[in-house]
């Protein structure tokens, strides 16, 4: 085992450990730089599900081909109209954001460790956990008008959605069958070709009330159906998480009008909404997983520097991120669900 002024002295170099390696300076290569995304991703939930582009350059346009509808017509034998469908190409700009994540640990921690070697790899997970938890956050809930110092670096898809997307008020109703039939009324049809594909996005709460208010025991609060049995069978059997054949990681449990539901924990049920406002309301999102798009460039920066007069390591990670919505038609965002009130 090593020696804690070894230990010490590896901490002041640059990251130089097996999995996250020596970058020059501080900066990964590209391969070390997959690793540490791949453990990003892999705590995240949204992000597993969305359409991640890696980018290489600070902005990257995004494609997209709209034909519209009834491009087919009648042919006439050896007749040319000199008519051809004229499809529209537009595009989705992605740009990213430079965000910093400060870490520190003190001498004491290294002196008192017991896992040796491995304690520079548990560093970096632990500092990539706190990334994938930081940028889901703002992925979700990024607003350039807010007063938090992480919010308010760009758009999150909350604020995308309601600009551009279709959006449906609940008017503080709780979570039942009726805001999942308003939420699919309101996608345009087009899009329920491919309804197999699509995935319901909401809060644990929300997804809790959902469960209540099918079961037995349901109170006065959203219950659509008296007398039903569903949710304690799917509460009996352990079967209340996500499904969907694009959903990463699902369980067996909820598909609201066949359509697989993502249990989001970083969902925000604080929201205020009603007359007068009261807090406590959340979210139910539904659109294609790879509508939603989060772009990364590959060069994350760690820098990690022993500071004597405090006696401890500082770690600094700056990573640039983007996130879009690549087609808003799909995308139907509905607000101001309120919790159930316990």
């Amino acid at each position: 085992m090593p020696t804690n002024n070894e230990l010490l002295h590896k901490a002041a170099d640059p990251l130089v450990t097996t999995n996250i390696g020596a970058g020059g300076g501080g900066l990964l290569n590209a391969k070390q730089s997959n690793r540490f995304l791949d453990w990003i991703f892999d705590q995240s939930v949204l992000a597993q599900n969305a359409r991640v582009i890696r980018m290489n350059e600070p902005t990257v346009d995004v494609d997209k081909m709209d034909l519209g509808s009834r491009k087919m017509k009648k042919a006439t034998e050896a007749t040319d109209d000199q008519i051809g469908a004229k499809p529209t190409f537009t595009k989705v700009s992605l740009t990213t954001t430079k965000l910093r994540l400060d870490w520190e640990m003190s001498t004491e921690s290294l002196e008192d460790n017991i896992e040796g070697n491995s304690l520079e790899d548990h560093v970096a997970q632990v500092m990539a956990t706190q990334t994938a938890n930081d940028l889901e956050d703002v992925y979700i809930h990024g607003d350039t008008g807010s007063g938090d110092e992480l919010l308010k670096s760009f758009d999150g898809w909350r604020k995308l959605a309601r600009a551009s997307a279709n959006v449906v008020d609940a008017a503080s109703a709780n979570m039942t069958r009726t805001t999942f039939d308003k939420a699919l009324r309101s996608l345009p049809n087009k899009y329920l070709q491919r309804r197999a594909q699509l995935m319901w996005t909401t809060s644990s709460a929300l997804l809790q009330d959902y469960i209540w208010s099918l079961t037995l025991a349901n109170g006065a609060e959203g219950a659509p159906s008296p007398g039903s049995v569903m949710g304690d069978a799917l509460v009996n059997a352990g079967n209340t998480g996500a499904t969907a054949g694009l959903i990463k990681g699902a369980t067996p449990g909820i598909r609201p009008f066949g359509i697989g539901l993502l249990e989001v924990p970083l969902y925000e049920e604080t929201e205020s909404a009603g007359s007068p406002a009261s807090a406590d309301h959340g979210v139910l999102e539904l659109t294609y997983p790879n509508n939603r798009l989060v772009g990364i460039q590959r060069d994350i920066t760690v820098y990690r520097e022993f500071q004597p007069k405090k006696d401890v390591i500082e770690f600094t990670e700056y990573v640039r991120v983007a996130v879009q919505i690549e087609n808003a038609d799909a995308y139907v965002h509905v607000k101001n669900i309120k919790v159930r009130a316990i």
